[in-house]
């Protein structure tokens, strides 16, 4: 009786679902996973690294020079087709009888500019040359891949793959002069001043630190080294200005911002400016402000000797100021420094040194 009673309820339902495939009713289609996109491979990777390396690797050159201690070498990049190029402050700040060695062959290169509180040294070559696109550095996010092509150890040329772990304006507890990108990317002697490219190719940072024995690194922004060689065609030498401001933590933040002034010294620019203590500072020329620790970016993008506005929060107005900006008091030439120190001066990736 139950087998007879299951027959004819399933005789029941086909013929339910024929009278309704009859009737136009559509019948019910599984739907489709979403399809995913594949993961990049380790291989797709290197094809990528051994591509940009093949194609920027000319552009990028080996610096030999001279210093107080010997013979020393190091890495740089061309950033023109008249042969400028960057390089690290301890390889081409205070180095004699540079030379750079492309395409098979050793040219006499000069520095035209040295700046140690940024880290970097700009040479000249007088020779033809391929040069390396620039990107932007505010592009980078942390875990985007990069890669630089560096002289370590006064070996070939040679590329090394990495990612962006931080944005950092402090190292040990000392300041930068302003934020320096931190690479998970091993870095050698030698290898000072190596351009750190992203996947496209392009220049957003200059190799300046080694951290961690050497197992990470801390590259300059291509934004900063910019603004050091506008300065420089500008000028004839880098600006760093100074406003003469301190700020402190607001109890509680205005207009997205908790950088509150403390203190406007004396002989200063700003003293006279109109800004006042208790001012909530919004922004700083073209930066904005939205803690206390971004006036460090705030002050190296300044130029000494431009106007600058600042734009502050004076209880529930918003007032600007024109500031006339002075030099900064440690922006005059200063020793060359082995650590990290309070003034903003960097560490240094030593470049390889050979016994004469």
């Amino acid at each position: 009786m139950a087998t007879r009673f299951l027959f004819v309820f399933a005789l029941f339902v086909c013929v339910t679902v024929a009278r309704a495939q009859e009737a136009g009713s559509p019948t019910p289609t599984p739907t489709p996973e979403p399809s995913r996109a594949p993961e990049p491979s380790t291989s797709s990777i290197s094809r990528e690294v051994k591509e940009i390396f093949e194609k920027s690797g000319k552009a990028v050159v080996k610096v030999r020079g001279t210093d107080q201690h010997g013979d020393l070498s190091g890495t740089g990049f061309f950033i023109d087709p008249a042969g400028t190029l960057y390089t690290a402050f301890s390889v081409g700040g205070d180095t004699e009888n540079l030379t750079v060695e492309f395409d098979g062959k050793v040219y006499p290169a000069r520095v035209m500019l040295a700046d140690l509180r940024s880290g970097i040294a700009i040479l000249k070559a007088d020779i033809a040359t391929p040069a390396l696109p620039l990107g932007k550095s505010e592009q980078m996010e942390v875990a985007t891949p990069v890669m630089t092509i560096g002289y370590p150890l006064d070996l070939p040329e040679t590329p090394s793959f990495g990612m962006v772990a931080g944005f950092d304006r402090k190292f040990l507890g000392r300041y930068f002069s302003t934020t320096h990108v931190r690479v998970n990317l091993p870095t050698q002697r030698g290898e000072a001043g190596a351009p750190l490219l992203n996947f496209k190719g392009e220049v957003i940072g200059i190799l300046i630190a080694s951290i961690d024995n050497g197992s990470a690194c801390y590259a300059l922004p291509i934004d900063a080294a910019e603004k050091i060689r506008n300065d420089f065609i500008r000028f004839g030498e880098p600006r760093h200005g100074w406003i003469g401001i301190n700020v402190a933590a607001a109890q509680k933040p205005a207009e997205g911002s908790t950088a509150e002034m403390t203190e406007i010294m004396k002989d200063t620019p700003a003293y006279g400016s109109g800004v006042q203590p208790g001012d909530i500072l919004l922004q700083v020329g073209k930066t904005k402000v939205r803690q206390p620790e971004d006036v460090i970016d705030a002050s190296f993008f300044i130029t000494a000797g431009d106007t600058v506005p600042i734009t502050v929060l004076r209880g529930d107005e918003k007032l600007t100021f024109e500031v006339e900006s002075d030099f900064h008091p440690l922006s005059v030439r200063l020793p060359q420094a082995a650590t990290l120190s309070k003034d903003g001066i960097p560490l240094q990736i030593d470049a390889t040194r050979r016994t004469p």
